[in-house]
C-alpha cells in the first residue's frame, strides 16, 4: 500500500502525462471533429426551426389563420424531431457514451385528433428547446475549436522564420500578428526570439484545447440526454425494467450454471463414492470367502478422494454464490482480493457504515472482474484499488497504469459490469485513453 507521501508524489506526475498526452489521444480528436460537425446543422436547423415557430405563432393569432397556423406549428414539431435525430446521430458518432431516443410520436386517427396529438408532443417541443439552445453551444464549441487551429499555426512559426527573412536587406517587414483565441491578448512576431514565444504560446493552447472542448462538449451531451432523449420519467422506468429484466436473465443463468456445476462436478464425485463403496461393501460381505484386503484398501482410497474433490468443488461453487471472505467485511475481503492477485495492487479503504450484503457482494465481484481485466489485457505493472464512503455512497475506483483502450464492445466483461452495478441504481464510469491509465469508478448506493 502507498503511503500519502508516495500518493501525493505520484499525482502530479499522473496529472502532467494526463495533460501531455490529451491532444493526441482519439477521444480529443473525436471531440473536436464534433465542435466542427455541429456547427452547419445547429445554425440551419435553428434558422428553420425558428422560422417556422414564429410564423405558425404568428398565424395563430388571426382569426383566418389559426388553422393554417396550428398546422405550420404542427410541421415545425415534426421537424424539429428529425432535426434532434441528426444531432443525436452525430454525438452517438463522434462522443462516447449512450443517447437513448424518446419514444416514437403516434399519431391518432382523424385530422384534428393527429393535430392535437401533435400539437401536445412533448418530445418535439424539447427538440423546440434543443435547437434554440444549440446555436450558443454552437459559437463556445467553435470557439474551442479555434484553440486546436491556432495552436498548430502558431507553434509553425520557427518553421516559417526562414520565409520571414527572405527579403532584400533594404525591406522593412512589418510585425507579424500571432492568432490566439484568448480576448485582449495582441501578440505580433518581429524577431527569432519572437517566434519561440509564439511556439510556446501556440503549445500552452494546444494542450488547454482538448480540455475546453471536452467541457463544452459535456454541456451539450447533458442537453442531449435532457431534452433530445427520453423524458426523465419514461428513461427512469425503461432503466428499471431494462435493469430487472437483467436482474431475471442474471438469476436464470446463475441458476442454470449451478444445476450444471452440481450435475457435472460434485454429482459425478459423489455417484463415483457411491460406487466405490458399494464394490467395497460387496467385497467385504461375499460370505465364505476371504477378504482382499488390497482391493478393498483401493476402493475405499478412491472414495475417500472422490469424497475430497466432491468438498472442494462444493466449497469453489458456494464461494462463488457468497465468498465466506466476505463475511470479515468488504475491506477484508478485498484485502484477500489483493492478495492473490497476479498484478500487484495497492488497496486503500475508507469504509465508514458497512453497506448491506448485496451491495458489498457486488462491489466484491466488480473489483475481481477489474482485477482480473487488468491481468489479462492491460500489460499493467501496477493496480490501485480505492473504496471509500462517501455519504450514502460506496465508491470503488480502480486504476492501472497499462496501456489503456479499454472498449466494452470487446468483449472485456464491462457490460457484465454495468448491468450487474444498474440493477441496485449504481454507475459505472471508464476512462481508458490510448496509452492509459485505466480508471474504472463505481458508484453504489449503501443499502439495496
Amino acid at each position: 500500500m502507498l503511503g500519502d507521501n508516495e500518493a501525493m508524489t505520484t499525482a502530479p506526475g499522473e496529472l502532467v502525462r494526463a495533460a501531455l498526452r490529451a491532444p493526441l489521444t482519439r477521444r480529443a480528436r473525436r471531440e473536436f471533429c464534433y465542435c466542427l460537425a455541429g456547427l452547419v446543422p445547429g445554425v440551419v436547423g435553428f434558422w428553420l426551426i425558428m422560422t417556422l415557430l414564429f410564423a405558425g405563432a404568428g398565424l395563430t393569432v388571426t382569426l383566418a389563420g389559426a388553422f393554417p397556423g396550428l398546422l405550420v406549428l404542427a410541421l415545425t414539431l415534426r421537424l424539429a424531431r428529425r432535426v434532434g435525430e441528426l444531432h443525436r446521430w452525430l454525438a452517438r458518432r463522434l462522443l462516447t457514451g449512450e443517447f437513448a431516443a424518446p419514444p416514437p410520436f403516434r399519431p391518432a386517427r382523424g385530422l384534428l385528433r393527429r393535430l392535437d396529438t401533435r400539437l401536445r408532443d412533448g418530445a418535439g417541443w424539447r427538440a423546440v428547446a434543443y435547437v434554440a439552445l444549440k446555436v450558443p453551444v454552437s459559437l463556445l464549441e467553435l470557439y474551442a475549436a479555434s484553440f486546436w487551429v491556432s495552436g498548430l499555426f502558431n507553434m509553425a512559426f520557427p518553421l516559417w522564420w526562414s520565409q520571414f527573412r527572405s527579403h532584400p536587406a533594404n525591406v522593412h517587414l512589418a510585425p507579424f500578428p500571432v492568432i490566439t483565441p484568448l480576448p485582449g491578448v495582441d501578440f505580433r512576431v518581429a524577431t527569432a526570439p519572437g517566434t519561440l514565444a509564439a511556439f510556446m504560446l501556440g503549445a500552452a493552447t494546444l494542450l488547454a484545447a482538448p480540455w475546453l472542448t471536452r467541457a463544452v462538449t459535456a454541456g451539450d451531451r447533458w442537453l442531449i440526454h435532457s431534452l433530445l432523449g427520453p423524458a426523465r420519467l419514461a428513461q427512469r422506468v425503461r432503466e428499471l425494467e431494462e435493469s430487472r429484466a437483467h436482474a431475471v436473465d442474471d438469476a436464470a443463468a446463475a441458476l442454470r450454471q449451478v444445476e450444471r456445476d452440481l450435475h457435472d462436478g460434485a454429482q459425478v464425485r459423489l455417484a463415483a463414492l457411491a460406487m466405490g463403496l458399494g464394490m467395497a461393501k460387496e467385497k467385504l460381505g461375499e460370505n465364505g470367502q476371504p477378504v482382499d484386503v488390497t482391493r478393498v484398501r483401493e476402493l475405499v482410497e478412491s472414495a475417500h478422494s472422490s469424497a475430497k474433490e466432491a468438498l472442494v468443488e462444493l466449497r469453489d461453487l458456494a464461494r462463488g454464490i457468497h465468498p465466506p471472505v466476505l463475511d470479515a467485511g468488504l475491506a477484508d475481503a478485498l484485502a484477500t482480493l489483493a492478495a492473490r492477485s497476479i498484478i500487484p495492487v495497492d488497496l486503500t479503504a475508507d469504509i465508514g457504515e458497512r453497506p448491506t450484503p448485496a451491495i458489498e457482494t457486488i462491489a466484491y465481484f466488480c473489483a475481481a472482474e477489474l482485477l482480473a481485466n487488468a491481468a489479462k489485457h492491460s500489460n499493467a505493472n501496477r493496480v490501485f484499488v480505492d473504496v471509500a464512503q462517501r455519504g450514502e455512497t460506496l465508491r470503488l475506483r480502480v486504476t492501472d497504469d497499462g496501456v489503456g483502450g479499454a472498449d466494452p464492445a470487446r468483449g472485456s466483461g464491462l457490460p457484465g459490469l454495468v448491468q450487474r452495478v444498474r440493477t441496485v441504481d449504481g454507475r459505472l464510469d471508464l476512462s481508458s485513453p490510448e496509452g492509459g491509465p485505466t480508471v474504472v469508478t463505481i458508484e453504489l448506493p449503501l443499502r439495496a
